[in-house]
């Protein structure tokens, strides 16, 4: 065997024998006026104390290595994840043209109605039942939610499909109908009008994005107020646990509810809310596979507005980590019964007067206050 091949530890070491040793200059000092204050021996010629200062940096050296592997590697980790997001989530004009006149709300009178500075971020979150080509086709979920600038809370909104409302340009039809006439910008406006408040940006998920986002996780834990069951599923009262395809049936029943598009509208709240938590909850944050699924899951079928970029639903999502299920307020829309439209069409008659009192509430950013 050839024994001038350098060992794996030569690799480390070389440096050191091919280095001069200025401790043994021509003036033939003995090196021991150059100790830095490092531990070591103390040898007539200083070359214990070399040692020990080599064996410390090597020390060093590696104790850095393993010091940046994992945090290379979760920053590469990090990367990949704001890749996938970066790729997938799609951008529309989901909001008004900042420059029309559906921009602002606007009182009965057609006045603009003033937003006080600081009251924090509406979004809309708005469930397609269409597939890729939108036109004409009506939203089945309708949630406001509101997020105060301390993010110490959040507020779900749900509205109902059925609210009997005025739509600009369109007179009074159903709230979905603003949907199918004009697409999210119209009913972005419409629901601005309804409450007097500026909805700051929209997002839009199929619903076949709920199922994949719930396997993602492992399964939601559901609160089941009202019991059904049909398509294949039971769905009885108390917390339940879900997979996908059981979520995706427990948020589209209507027809087998108290209530039929109320009711359904609590479960989606529900829903909404159990989500929420899993995805905050150190299974999923601390589970790198988990994260990437449901990462994937929740941006393959989402379209956001033009002003939503990543970087914000990012610093938006890391900055709400730490909310509990006491931190989420659910919120039915106020009407006051039912009834038929000029029309014949089954609607919910909405409470003008507890309308008003939501709308202020979430401009003031007072929704405690809201009963």
């Amino acid at each position: 065997m050839d024994g001038t091949r350098a060992r794996d530890t030569d690799l480390f070491e070389r440096d050191e024998r091919d280095q001069v040793d200025v401790g043994e200059g021509a003036g033939g000092s003995d090196g021991g006026d150059g100790d830095d204050g490092w531990d070591g021996g103390s040898g007539s010629d200083g070359r214990p104390n070399r040692r020990e200062k080599r064996r410390n940096r090597k020390v060093l050296v590696a104790a850095l290595v393993l010091l940046l592997v994992p945090v290379l590697a979760v920053g590469g980790y990090l990367a990949w994840l704001n890749h996938i997001v970066t790729n997938n989530v799609k951008q529309e004009l989901l909001l008004p043209d900042s420059a029309g006149s559906g921009a602002q709300p606007t009182d009965k009178n057609g006045d603009v109605v003033a937003q006080p500075v600081g009251n924090g971020t509406n979004y809309l979150i708005i469930g397609n039942d269409a597939g890729p080509d939108r036109v004409g086709a009506r939203s089945d979920v309708m949630v406001l939610v509101h997020v105060p600038d301390d993010h110490s809370k959040v507020t779900l909104i749900h509205f109902p499909r059925d609210l009997y409302v005025s739509i600009p340009g369109k007179g009074k039809n159903k709230l979905n109908a603003a949907y199918a006439f004009g697409g999210s910008p119209l009913l972005v406006t419409t629901m601005q009008n309804l409450l007097g408040i500026r909805i700051d940006h929209v997002a839009m998920l199929g619903f076949e994005g709920f199922k994949s986002m719930t396997d993602a996780v492992g399964g939601v834990d559901v609160n089941v107020v009202e019991p059904s069951t049909g398509d294949g599923k039971v769905f009885t009262k108390g917390v339940m646990h879900m997979d996908g395809d059981t979520a995706l049936v427990f948020v589209r029943q209507r027809h087998q509810l108290s209530e039929g598009d109320i009711s359904r509208g609590q479960r989606q709240l529900a829903f909404i809310k159990a989500l929420m938590l899993k995805t905050l909850s150190k299974d999923v944050l601390t589970n790198p596979v988990r994260l990437k699924d449901f990462t994937e899951a929740a941006t393959n079928n989402l379209t956001v507005d033009q002003k939503l970029d990543v970087g914000t639903m990012r610093s938006e999502a890391f900055a709400m980590r730490n909310l509990r299920g006491s931190d989420i307020r659910f919120i039915t829309a106020p009407f006051t019964g039912f009834g038929t439209s000029p029309q014949g069409a089954s609607i919910d008659i909405v409470d003008e007067v507890k309308m008003d009192e939501l709308g202020k509430a979430i401009r003031e950013n007072a929704l405690d206050t809201y009963k």
